[in-house]
């Protein structure tokens, strides 16, 4: 089964897809980007990604163009091509190409980039087991919730959380509150109620993140949306991130200490389940 990349108007071979090195994507991260995971040959959430898109490029000012208006079915047409049914469908768009300077060029048309890839599957005790995360400075801009290509502070935290041999680095802004993972949102379970970031600039706020919130308030959990600090999450109950790829994943250990019990709590196993389902449903 092939990757299958679209460029410009044109399917290929991933091995094949090619942009100029004077792609302003390239040159100063000045695009933005959506993943959208597949599950059975059907893009999950396809709409509310092509929505955050639309967001995160007026955010920086650049135009859709009519081509791009039409990506949701270019997306599905790039995976009915690759035939992977279980699958990781990358979409991005940057200001184009132009002769390097930092303001914005007078004519350049937009780069539109599609890939498909394989998912990879879950080691199967991650569930089980849970993940350990460590927390670092949050050194990002501050818009946050712009989707942007231009992610180097994310990859310096997730770097750090290798070498420390955790899954995900928690960013913490000004040394004061939580905002969210590395590549997640974060989320923390106090006395049943269930804690994350709030919407805004300061994170991302992923569609995962949407649809478990979303879910918990149908399983009757009090949603709290509002910043809590680094002692708040270490003394959590349970915690948990999630992400489109990862769907939803327990924390059971921050900077090295346990966290409640050292399990995955029962709040977060309801939770995943739902998702799973919810998945299901729209994808079967």
């Amino acid at each position: 089964m092939p990757e299958i990349a679209f460029v410009n108007g044109e399917f290929m071979d991933l091995s094949d897809a090619r942009v100029s090195v004077e792609d302003r994507g390239f040159q100063f991260g000045d695009g933005v980007y959506e993943v959208v995971r597949c599950y059975h040959g059907v893009p999950f959430a396809l709409e509310e990604h092509l929505r955050r898109l639309e967001r995160s490029a007026s955010g920086i000012e650049l135009g859709i163009p009519e081509e791009t208006r039409r990506l949701g079915e270019l997306a599905v047409e790039a995976l009915r091509r690759s035939q992977i049914a279980e699958a990781v469908l990358y979409m991005q768009v940057t200001r184009g190409w132009a002769p390097r300077n930092h303001a914005f060029p007078e004519a350049a048309k937009p780069t539109v980039v599609i890939t498909v890839r394989p998912a990879k599957p879950a080691p199967p005790d991650r569930a089980a087991l849970g993940v350990s995360v460590i927390t670092v400075p949050d050194e990002r801009w501050l818009r946050c919730d712009i989707k942007s290509t231009d992610l180097l502070p994310n990859v310096m935290a997730k770097q750090k959380a290798v070498r420390a041999g955790a899954f995900e680095a928690v960013m913490i802004r000004d040394g004061a509150y939580v905002t969210e993972g590395a590549s997640t949102n974060v989320f923390a379970v106090k006395d049943d109620a269930v804690y994350t970031a709030p919407e805004g600039p300061r994170i991302l706020s992923g569609i995962t993140r949407a649809i478990v919130l979303g879910l918990a308030r149908e399983h009757g959990m009090p949603v709290v949306e509002e910043f809590f600090t680094p002692e708040f999450l270490a003394r959590a109950d349970e915690a948990f991130i999630t992400s489109t790829t990862l769907e939803v994943v327990p924390c059971v250990r921050v900077d090295g200490r346990p966290m409640g019990d050292g399990r995955p709590g029962p709040l977060t196993h309801v939770l995943a389940s739902a998702y799973s389902a919810e998945v299901t449903k729209r994808t079967a």
